[in-house]
C-alpha cells in the first residue's frame, strides 16, 4: 500500500449556523495520511428514556486527490467508489466534493481535502457520517462538509464553518432516525484527526432537550497492508456490521416503545439511491 505525502493539513437548509470563519488562519499539522483509526462509535438518547449503544469499528482518513493504493489481495477489503458519496454521480470523489462545494457558494476551498469514511468491505458500505476538511491551496482550513447517510438510502450534506476548536452548528434539515423528526439543530465538533479522532454531534430541540449525543474516537494507524488486515480480522465485514447494528437498535428502541415518525413528502432526500 503506498502512502502519498502529507497535504498540509444556513440561512438555507443544511447550511451551518454563522460562526467564526476558519479562513486565513494558520494551517495546522496535518495528520499522515492515508490512516486507520480504531474506532468506537458511542450514541446516548435521553428522551423519552435513556439509552446507550456503543460500537467498534475502523475508519479510513486519506485525501480524496491521493487515494490508497491497496496490494491486489486487499483490494475488496477497501474500496472508495465515488459512487457511494455525494449524488453518486462524479467521476471522482474530487468531482463530486467539488460539485458540491459550489452548490453551497464555496469557491476557495480548492486545496487538501481530507476525507474520514469508511470504505466499501466486500462490496458493501454504509456511511451514516462522512466528513471532509477543506483547505485552500495555502493549506489554510476552508470549510467542513459533513455528509449524513440514511438507511432509506438518502443523502444530504452540511456545509461548516467551524471555529478554532473545530465547532459549528446547523439546522437539522434531514430525516435520519425513524423516532426524530425533522426539527431542532446540530451542535457539532469536528476537529480534523491527528494521533487522536475525537468528534461529537448532539441534536438540540428548542425546548433545550437533548434528545441525542453521537461521538466518534479513536486512535491513529498506520494504513499498512498489516494493520489493514488486522482491523478487518478484528471487525469482520464492518460496514455489514455497522448496518445491521443500526438495524438492531432500532428494533430494540421500537420495542420499548418508541413511536415511528413518518417521513413526508417535504423531508428533504438529496441525492437519493
Amino acid at each position: 500500500m503506498t502512502a502519498p505525502p502529507a497535504a498540509p493539513g444556513p440561512t438555507a437548509e443544511g447550511t451551518a449556523a454563522p460562526a467564526p470563519a476558519t479562513a486565513g488562519r494558520s494551517p495546522a499539522a496535518p495528520p499522515p495520511v492515508p490512516a486507520l483509526y480504531e474506532t468506537e462509535i458511542a450514541h446516548t438518547r435521553t428522551t423519552p428514556f435513556s439509552y446507550a449503544l456503543r460500537h467498534r469499528t475502523y475508519m479510513w482518513l486519506v485525501d480524496v486527490d491521493e487515494l490508497p493504493v491497496l496490494p491486489r489481495a486487499l483490494r475488496p477489503l477497501a474500496r472508495f467508489d465515488p459512487r457511494d458519496h455525494f449524488d453518486g454521480h462524479a467521476p471522482t470523489l474530487r468531482a463530486g466534493l467539488d460539485a458540491c462545494l459550489a452548490a453551497h457558494g464555496v469557491r476557495d476551498a480548492d486545496g487538501p481535502a481530507l476525507m474520514l469514511t469508511h470504505a466499501r468491505v466486500l462490496g458493501h458500505v454504509f456511511n451514516p457520517l462522512t466528513v471532509y476538511w477543506c483547505h485552500d491551496r495555502a493549506g489554510r482550513p476552508v470549510c467542513v462538509v459533513a455528509e449524513v447517510h440514511n438507511t432509506y438510502g438518502g443523502r444530504h450534506t452540511y456545509l461548516l464553518r467551524p471555529d478554532g476548536r473545530g465547532r459549528a452548528e446547523a439546522a437539522k434539515a434531514f430525516y435520519v432516525s425513524p423516532f426524530l423528526d425533522v426539527e431542532g439543530a446540530y451542535r457539532m465538533r469536528l476537529p480534523l484527526p491527528g494521533d487522536r479522532l475525537d468528534l461529537t454531534v448532539q441534536l438540540r430541540h428548542s425546548d433545550g432537550t437533548r434528545p441525542l449525543t453521537a461521538t466518534v474516537r479513536g486512535t491513529h494507524r498506520p494504513a499498512r497492508p498489516g494493520t489493514l488486515l488486522a482491523a478487518a480480522l478484528r471487525h469482520p465485514w464492518s460496514t455489514a456490521a455497522v448496518s445491521l447494528g443500526i438495524r438492531r437498535h432500532g428494533v430494540r428502541l421500537w420495542l420499548k416503545g418508541l413511536r415511528v415518525r413518518p417521513r413526508t413528502p417535504s423531508t428533504p432526500q438529496e441525492g437519493t439511491s
